[in-house]
């Protein structure tokens, strides 16, 4: 994958394009529908509600640079501040303009890798990634719902067939938690334990007759697995008190974003905050299986649904679309900017110094 420049081809203009017309669609249809002059004249923008909104950028800036900091965790300090910052805006960017259920892990290994690190420990960053923020998800869910109880986590009832069986809001979200923990569980055990046994039970299993055909990349995943651990498996104890201390940061950011946005234009007690933070944690599973891409148009909607309750009348869409401008939509501008500079400096000056190396 390293050499392969079809990576690239996801960062097409034509994908970009689309994804920024459906987003704003959506946002736009919400404003529209939410919006009330009377309710918006009763608004009252003071220097606190700058301040709030200042606040919730600067979440997002500081979700990015503990993402920064665990990525040259992972890499063993390889990939420098300068460019761990391209590489984590590229990785947002790739997970922006795909659809949620695929996501940019792909596309993820293929950058780190051409930021000098080896294919193997490139893959095993990406995969530990991934696992690190699962492991929060499954560590705060049953935290926040101890805090705020969990007959109010719902305010929207959504409908979706998984396995033919009929599922609401509540069962959408058990499911994916209780999914989530599982395949966690197994990757976790796969690395740390059996990596081999592990690619060994995938090939028998894929020799089905209706899973035949993907049974290449059962083998590939195999493999993955156990890149993964040799890379993991004997690192200190402080390797994982950092880089999961760095996802601790750079997820609480993320959502809190999200408060400091509601909080610009109302106040929320102590109970309130943990709600919204519950809430969000609800959406998340729900933007997960969205077959958009980054989850455009289902979040927005989900936005609206979710947190209407603590947002002023009138403004649920406004607040949804600036939510979007503040957590989604600069990672599509910043990763379009950053992407030609990237390649020359990783793949046309490495490609010069290869030939004159001839």
């Amino acid at each position: 994958m390293s050499e392969n420049p079809k990576a690239l081809k996801l960062f097409s203009p034509t994908r970009i394009a689309i994804t920024i017309a459906i987003g704003l669609a959506v946002a736009t249809y919400l404003v529209v529908r939410n919006f009330d002059i009377k309710h918006f004249e009763n608004i009252e923008w003071t220097w606190y509600s700058t301040l709030m909104i200042f606040v919730a950028i600067i979440m997002m800036a500081l979700r990015d640079l503990a993402y920064m900091y665990r990525i040259r965790v992972l890499t063993d300090y390889q990939i420098n501040w300068r460019n761990s910052f391209d590489t984590i805006m590229l990785w947002e960017f790739a997970s922006a303009i795909s659809p949620s259920i695929v996501g940019g892990s792909g596309v993820a290994i293929y950058i780190v890798n051409k930021e000098g690190v080896k294919i193997g420990r490139s893959t095993a960053v990406v995969m530990t990634s991934a696992l690190l923020d699962e492991l929060f998800y499954i560590l705060t869910v049953p935290m926040i719902i101890l805090a705020v109880g969990y007959q109010d986590l719902f305010p929207v009832q959504l409908q979706k067939e998984i396995f033919g069986v009929t599922l609401g809001t509540q069962g959408i979200f058990l499911v994916g938690y209780f999914f989530i923990v599982l395949l966690t569980s197994i990757i976790s055990y796969a690395v740390f334990f059996q990596p081999r046994g592990f690619k060994w039970i995938l090939l028998w299993v894929f020799k089905l007759p209706f899973l035949r055909k993907w049974r290449h990349d059962a083998g590939d995943t195999g493999d993955d697995i156990i890149v993964t651990s040799k890379e993991l498996r004997h690192k200190p104890f402080m390797f994982w008190v950092k880089a999961f201390g760095a996802t601790l940061v750079s997820w609480t950011a993320r959502y809190w974003v999200v408060n400091f946005l509601i909080l610009a234009f109302v106040s929320l007690n102590f109970q309130e905050h943990l709600m919204v933070y519950a809430r969000q944690l609800v959406m998340w599973v729900i933007m997960l299986i969205s077959p958009t891409p980054g989850s455009t148009g289902v979040a927005e909607i989900a936005f609206s649904g979710f947190l209407k309750s603590f947002i002023p009348l009138g403004l649920a869409g406004t607040l949804a679309l600036l939510w979007r401008l503040v957590s989604y939509y600069p990672y599509l501008f910043i990763g379009a900017v950053i992407l030609p500079k990237w390649i020359r400096r990783t793949h046309v000056a490495k490609d010069a110094e290869g030939a004159e190396s001839k």
